[in-house]
């Protein structure tokens, strides 16, 4: 019985930051032990709201670099750029043409941000999902990480596996795709915003202030820290509605410092903000500097991480290719 597969990515645009790293990637470095991993830098999804061209490129060059910084091991797992994959594009041409349209109206992330974007919306952030689906089923993945807002996305590949490939063009003996299962992440899933206890931490968030990223300064994160929202209370405690931000805050102390929530709350109890926030600050750069250091390392000499994603591409091409041909076969296409 081989590992199970697991396939997963983020997108290029905008830094990553602290949320990403403790509630996604380092799920990753322990997934990449014990299953078989897939793990992507979603650049055509980084396209479906106006994007900087002249960036494109070099974000994702440097989020390939900030996986691997974080302890994502290329002799463990598979790093890929999802452009450099055509099956993804192709895949999600063939979805399209039997995924029903309301489908995709009644998703949740399309409706808040066409809002946002209005006249601006595309074509392609309404069809975000059907190519999320597509990514996901190309690899045969058992399972895909997901958060709460992802959720929504996920099942949506499932519904299209089962009930538009599947049900009409296999049979339950021999499906034609697989269909994946969610893999709830642990703790530290949800980083919250440093300026709002309530929102969850964001590339997207206007305010620069409101994440940590992980190649921000020394400097640069004492400064957010110092800034990070607080209350009047004295005493940090987790678990109280009222207070989010210390909920949030402690508990980015206690994965950063490898404690238990009870430990951290022992330790913190008593502790008025102006003790606090220099011990989270520490802690964060602690926890950074040997990440900022690898990140350096690659970029600075990129042979490295272009041979990596050079091998990525023909591992991801070759797992691919065979999803690929069976949906061809599957509704009708010539081979020759």
């Amino acid at each position: 019985m081989g590992r199970l597969r697991v396939l997963s990515g983020v997108q290029p645009t905008g830094a990553l930051h602290l949320g990403n790293w403790l509630g996604a990637i380092r799920n990753w470095v322990d997934l990449q032990k014990s299953h078989e991993t897939f793990f992507c830098v979603v650049d055509l999804h980084a396209i479906t709201s106006p994007h900087n061209a002249d960036q494109l490129s070099k974000d994702s060059l440097s989020t390939a670099a900030q996986y691997i910084a974080c302890g994502i091991d290329p002799s463990e797992c598979t790093i890929f750029i999802q452009s450099h994959v055509k099956a993804h594009s192709e895949l999600c041409w063939l979805l399209n043409c039997v995924t029903p349209l309301n489908w995709l109206e009644r998703m949740i992330q399309y409706k808040e941000k066409s809002i946002k974007l209005g006249d601006n919306v595309s074509v392609g952030l309404l069809d975000y999902p059907v190519l999320m689906a597509a990514d996901i089923l190309l690899y045969d993945a058992d399972l895909v990480p997901v958060g709460e807002d992802q959720k929504q996305h996920l099942e949506l590949a499932r519904d299209i596996a089962q009930q538009r490939i599947n049900a009409r063009f296999g049979s339950e003996e021999k499906p034609i795709l697989k269909t994946p299962k969610p893999m709830i992440l642990k703790e530290g899933s949800r980083i919250m915003s440093l300026t709002d206890g309530r929102t969850k931490m964001s590339k997207s968030a206007e305010n620069d202030s409101s994440r940590i990223n992980l190649l921000d300064p020394p400097d640069l994160i004492k400064k957010k820290i110092k800034r990070a929202k607080t209350d009047a209370h004295l005493g940090l405690e987790f678990g109280n509605p009222e207070r989010p931000e210390a909920d949030n805050l402690l508990g980015i102390y206690a994965i950063l410092t490898g404690q238990n929530n009870d430990s951290v709350k022992s330790e913190c109890s008593q502790m008025g903000w102006g003790k606090f926030k220099p011990l989270l600050t520490d802690a964060t750069i602690s926890a950074l500097e040997p990440i900022q250091l690898r990140y350096k390392d690659l970029i600075d000499n990129p042979e490295e991480l272009h041979k990596v994603l050079q091998e990525g591409r023909e591992k991801a091409e070759s797992a691919a290719e065979g999803t690929l041909q069976r949906v061809r076969n599957a509704l009708g296409f010539l081979s020759i």
